[in-house]
C-alpha cells in the first residue's frame, strides 16, 4: 500500500531547486538560548499571530536569558523583519524551554503554554501581542520540563493539557535513571494533574488520532540516553485513568534518542506518519489502519543520520522535524534542526540542519547546503511558516549558544493556497479537525489540526498546500465531531477562511 501511494505521486509536477535568503539582520538583535545542561535540551519557538494582522509573530525561549516576544513587521511579500516587543508580557520570563500557541478560554485571543525549567506558565492573551498570567488555577509545578501538547475533549469548555518531563533534578542518584513522570491536566479546572508513569525522560509529544479511529490518543518520544534501559517511546489512551497502550492494542515497542515529532499524511492514505528525530538515525513511521506503524526503508532517505556536509563523519543529532512543501511542488518536504547536545564526543559537533526535499518517486535527498540553510551552529526549535504571506514557507531556527536564525523562503514560484478554520464555541480553532485536499489526479491529502510535537517549538497559522501547476484544488473539512463540509473549489494563490 505504502509503495503504491507513494508511485502515484509520479504524475506529480517536477521538483524546483528551493532557496533561501538569511534574513537574520531583521531580527531584534541576537537572541541567543543559553544557559547549562537544564537547557542542553529545548530551545523552542512559538510561531502565532498575536495581533489579527494575518502575519506570524514569534515568541523565543531563551534558558537563563529572557524569553521575547516580536511582532512580525513585513508588509505581505515583503522581506522579513520583527520588532522586539517583550514589554507586553508579564516581566521577564527565564528558565523557559518552550512554548505552544492555543487558545484555552476560546475568546479567539491566542494564548501561550510556557514550558519552563521551574514552574510552567500559561499566559493569557489579551489581544494585541499582550500577555497575563492567567487567572485559571493552573499549578505549573516545579519540573524540568520540554515536551508538551493539547487535545479537546467533546463538551469540554477547555483543552486537556499535557506536559512531558525530562530528568528528575531532584533524584540524587540521577541524572541517568532518573527520568521524571508526565503530567495530564484534566479541564475544566486546572488544579493538581494526574501523574503519567512511568516517565522516561519527554522530549517531545503529541495528540493525535492516529487511526481516525475517533481515539485521540497521547505519542510521546523519549530520551534513551537517560532512561538507559527499560523505557521506550510511550503512547497513552485518555481513559480514566489512562493507560498505556501496547501489542495488543497495535502499538509495538520502539526505544530510540527520542528529541522531536513531526506527524503529516505523507502517502495519500489519510493516516498521519511520523517523523522521530533522534541520536544518531531519524525514524520515519508509516501509520497502518491494523497495526502501529512501520518503519520506512533506508532507501527513501530520510534517515539524515551523519552531516552531508563537511568531514565530520560521526552520527547527527536530530531535534525539531518539521514537515511542509517547500518548493510548492505539490509534495512533502521535512526539515530537520541538528546540533550536538554539546560535547557528546560521540556525535558529530560540524552537524548542519537538514532539508530533505521529496522527489516525484517519494524519495526524498539533502537540499540544505543548495538551498543555503546548512549552518553549523547547535540548533534546536524551529518553525517552517509563511511569514510575509507570499505563499512560501519561510523558517526561523533557535540555536544553543549561538544567535537565534531567520530564513526567507525564496525558491522559484509555485501554486499554493493555505486554509485558516474556525468554529463556534470553546474550541475555536477547531483542534483535532482534519483539512482534506483532492488534486486533479484524484489524490487526497489530510492534515490533521494539532497543537504538540516538534521539539519545544508550537505553531497556530494557516494549514499549507503546494500545488505544482494546479490552479486550485478541492478542499473539505472534517470537524471535531466527524462532520463534513462538502468538497468545495478553492483558488491558488490565498488564504481561504473557512468558518463552521
Amino acid at each position: 500500500m505504502i509503495r503504491a501511494a507513494l508511485l502515484a505521486l509520479l504524475a506529480l509536477p517536477a521538483q524546483a531547486q528551493p532557496q533561501f535568503i538569511d534574513r537574520s539582520a531583521g531580527l531584534p538583535g541576537p537572541h541567543i538560548y543559553s544557559g547549562g545542561w537544564e537547557h542542553f535540551v529545548g530551545g523552542g519557538v512559538a510561531a502565532f499571530d498575536c495581533d489579527g494582522d494575518a502575519l506570524p509573530d514569534l515568541f523565543a525561549a531563551g534558558g537563563d536569558t529572557p524569553a521575547r516576544l516580536m511582532r512580525n513587521t513585513a508588509a505581505p511579500g515583503d522581506a522579513l523583519g520583527f520588532a522586539d516587543i517583550s514589554d507586553r508580557l508579564p516581566g521577564p520570563l527565564t528558565g523557559v524551554t518552550g512554548a505552544y500557541p492555543l487558545d484555552i478560554d476560546g475568546d479567539s485571543a491566542l494564548d501561550l503554554v510556557v514550558l519552563r525549567v521551574g514552574a510552567n506558565v500559561l499566559l493569557r492573551g489579551l489581544g494585541g501581542c499582550r500577555f497575563a498570567v492567567s487567572d485559571w488555577g493552573f499549578d505549573g509545578l516545579d519540573r524540568w520540563t520540554a515536551a508538551f501538547s493539547a487535545m479537546w475533549p467533546a463538551g469540554a469548555t477547555r483543552p486537556t493539557l499535557a506536559f512531558g518531563n525530562y530528568v528528575n533534578r531532584d533524584d540524587p542518584d540521577g541524572p541517568f535513571g532518573a527520568c521524571d513522570v508526565n503530567h495530564l491536566y484534566r479541564p475544566d479546572a486546572y488544579g493538581a494533574p494526574i501523574a503519567l508513569a512511568p516517565g522516561h525522560c519527554a522530549l517531545s509529544m503529541l495528540f493525535s488520532d492516529w487511526r481516525r479511529d475517533g481515539h485521540i490518543d497521547l505519542r510521546v518520544s523519549n530520551d534513551r540516553h537517560y532512561y538507559v534501559r527499560g523505557g521506550a517511546e510511550q503512547m497513552w489512551r485518555m481513559t480514566d485513568p489512562p493507560r498505556l497502550l501496547g501489542p495488543a492494542d497495535g502499538w509495538d515497542r520502539v526505544s530510540i534518542w527520542g528529541m522531536g515529532i513531526a506527524s503529516q499524511d505523507l502517502n495519500g492514505d489519510g493516516l498521519p506518519d511520523v517523523m522521530l528525530t533522534s541520536m544518531g538515525d531519524q525514524l520515519l513511521q508509516f501509520a497502518g489502519a491494523t497495526r502501529g506503524f512501520t518503519d520506512a526503508p533506508y532507501a527513501l532517505g530520510t534517515t539524515a543520520h551523519r552531516p552531508h556536509v563537511g568531514d565530520d563523519g560521526r552520527p547527527s543529532t536530530g531535534w525539531h522535524a518539521a514537515f511542509g512543501d517547500v518548493d510548492n511542488d505539490g509534495r512533502t518536504d521535512i526539515f530537520i534542526a541538528k546540533g550536538n547536545v554539546d560535547q557528546m564526543p560521540g556525535m558529530a559537533m560540524q552537524d548542519p540542519n537538514s532539508l530533505l526535499m521529496q522527489a516525484a518517486d517519494g524519495s526524498f535527498a539533502e537540499a540544505a547546503e543548495d538551498a543555503g540553510i546548512a549552518t553549523m551552529d547547535r540548533s534546536r526549535g524551529a518553525a517552517l511558516v509563511d511569514f510575509n504571506r507570499d505563499g512560501r514557507l519561510d523558517l526561523v531556527v533557535m540555536n544553543r549558544r549561538a544567535g537565534m536564525e531567520l530564513w526567507e523562503n525564496t525558491s522559484p514560484p509555485a501554486a499554493w493556497l493555505a486554509v485558516d478554520i474556525s468554529q463556534p464555541g470553546p474550541n475555536r480553532r477547531a483542534v483535532g479537525a482534519w483539512v482534506e485536499l483532492r488534486r486533479a489526479s484524484g489524490r487526497v491529502e489530510a492534515r490533521e489540526v494539532t497543537v504538540g510535537g516538534g521539539h519545544a517549538s508550537g505553531t497556530a497559522v494557516p494549514v499549507h498546500f503546494g500545488l505544482g501547476g494546479a490552479n486550485g484544488a478541492d478542499v473539505r473539512v472534517i470537524w471535531p465531531d466527524g462532520a463534513a463540509t462538502d468538497w468545495r473549489r478553492l483558488a491558488a494563490g490565498a488564504i481561504h477562511a473557512i468558518a463552521r
